[in-house]
């Protein structure tokens, strides 16, 4: 062999060991959730939800869910979901909730969790998960586009109408969104032709979703039986004043603020919520 041909050799050697190792593959069949960036997916270990009978104050939201996901996990028709309304009410931990309560009965299903900026290329995640036997809940969190993003809007009306690629039985979209402009209907007063258009963009999008649910801020006795659910399992008391002194500060009643005030007074006694 000559000295030139040694060279080269070395030289390809010396670009194989520093180049990184390929990209493995995403295994959508082992994990509970996954993230999606746009450019890629992560794998997670684990689904940080919450038990279904620690959601109080939404019982015919839960019912809704839970009846839709769990058609979605046998493989019967279902819907794609707007959950829409007062913040701190359940919508992201009750979508948590009802798939962890199908994946511990056993159930194929697992949550993808994208964010608007991965919308540019979702057709890809469709395309990847189209081919696994299993069911795919692609979760949209606390959506909210910014005023005039026709753009973000047009591509998640795309992905609910399926677009070119179409949209397999096996996947369906839940979206949160705090905003009631986004399925708000009715106008008092006459519009300019920027609020009419900017109105019919969000009722374009909401008509695409089969089954929307509405959340409201809950009222005192459920704030307290809320917090209830949490303190009652750890054998701890606590005080109804104090409670609604702690939602009043916050300005709203919700089952995140009951949550924190039971973490306070789980804290303050020395145990873990």
């Amino acid at each position: 062999m000559s000295r030139k041909s040694e060279a080269l050799e070395r030289i390809a050697a010396a670009l194989e060991r520093l180049a990184p190792e390929p990209e493995r593959g995403v295994d959508w069949l082992s994990h509970p959730a996954y993230l999606w960036s746009g450019e890629g997916a992560h794998a997670l270990e684990e689904l940080d939800a919450l038990y279904l009978e620690r959601l109080r104050g939404i019982d015919a939201q839960k019912d809704a869910v839970q009846r839709n996901l769990d058609r979605l996990s046998s493989g019967a028709a279902s819907h794609d979901m707007l959950l829409w309304g007062a913040r701190g009410m359940g919508k992201s931990a009750l979508i948590r909730a009802s798939i962890g309560d199908l994946q511990q009965s056993g159930r194929e299903i697992a949550l993808v969790q994208a964010d608007a900026s991965g919308f540019a290329r979702i057709s890809q995640l469709i395309e990847a998960l189209a081919k696994v036997p299993r069911a795919f809940v692609l979760f949209i969190d606390d959506l909210g586009f910014d005023e005039g993003d026709l753009q973000g809007n047009l591509a998640l009306r795309s992905l609910l109408d399926g677009g070119a690629l179409g949209r397999p039985v096996n996947i369906r979209v839940a979206v949160t969104s705090n905003r009631r402009a986004i399925v708000e209907r009715q106008a008092t007063r006459p519009a300019d032709l920027h609020e009419r258009d900017e109105r019919d963009n969000a009722l374009a999008l909401a008509d695409r979703f089969g089954l929307t649910l509405a959340f409201h801020p809950c009222d005192q006795a459920t704030y307290l039986e809320i917090v209830r659910s949490y303190t009652q399992p750890l054998g701890l008391e606590f005080c109804e004043e104090e409670a609604n002194a702690w939602a009043i500060a916050r300005g709203n009643r919700s089952g995140r603020t009951a949550y924190q005030f039971a973490c306070e007074v789980a804290g303050a006694a020395g145990l873990a919520l």
